[in-house]
């Protein structure tokens, strides 16, 4: 089995729990295909660089997950069906990452920025 990074970018017009339940069945999805999630984060309500199908912001998401080929070849014929995906990208990586992603760690590095200005 092979390591991906996969980022679902969703409409902005549906709620975060609703991105979570996404999420959450997108795991259940890649059971029976012999995949399984390791890792999720839910990276906020963003700005887009460019208008998608009219959309000027969406909500993201990465999923660390450990699956064959066929697997992620199916969650991504899936996401082409679903209205409420906007784009998708599945990276194959050699191994995940310690720690949290690069956009979870500048958002947190901000915060902590921001608590030392507040002093």
């Amino acid at each position: 089995m092979s390591n991906y990074e996969h980022v679902i970018i969703s409409r902005p017009d549906i709620s975060s729990t609703q991105v979570e339940e996404m999420v959450k069945h997108l795991g259940e999805k890649l059971k029976p295909l012999g995949g399984k999630v390791v890792g999720t984060e839910y990276w906020g309500l963003k700005n887009l660089a460019y208008r998608i199908k009219k959309n000027r912001k969406a909500h993201y998401s990465m999923l660390q997950i450990e699956a064959p080929a066929a697997a992620i070849h199916e969650i991504e014929r899936q996401h082409r069906i679903n209205e409420d995906i906007l784009r998708y990208m599945s990276i194959r990586v050699e191994e995940f990452p310690e720690g949290p992603s690069p956009i979870m760690a500048k958002r947190e590095e901000r915060r902590r920025r921001d608590e030392s200005d507040r002093r």
